[in-house]
């Protein structure tokens, strides 16, 4: 799990049948300090975030498929959004 910032939105006109129907954010992992970690991930979101919130997200594929299915290939799900 990791902290992360909501940056933008993504809106795809082809996409994995899996992906139907599903919210996907790009969001600017976090490391020490709030400094960016690496380069932003697309993030699937059943939460609710919006651009600008902080987020805890997780890279584990098998919580993903648990929501989406056995055969996503997406990894990155918003898991929770920390208190302020």
């Amino acid at each position: 799990m990791q902290i992360g910032r909501v940056i933008g939105t993504t809106t795809s006109t082809i996409k994995h049948p899996s992906f139907q129907g599903e919210r996907l954010l790009v969001v600017q992992l976090e490391g020490v300090g709030g400094k960016p970690d690496g380069e932003p991930v697309l993030v699937f979101d059943r939460m609710g975030a919006g651009r600008g919130d902080l987020v805890l997200v997780t890279n584990d594929g098998q919580a993903l498929q648990e929501q989406l299915g056995r055969n996503t290939p997406g990894r990155w799900s918003v898991m929770g959004l920390p208190d302020r």
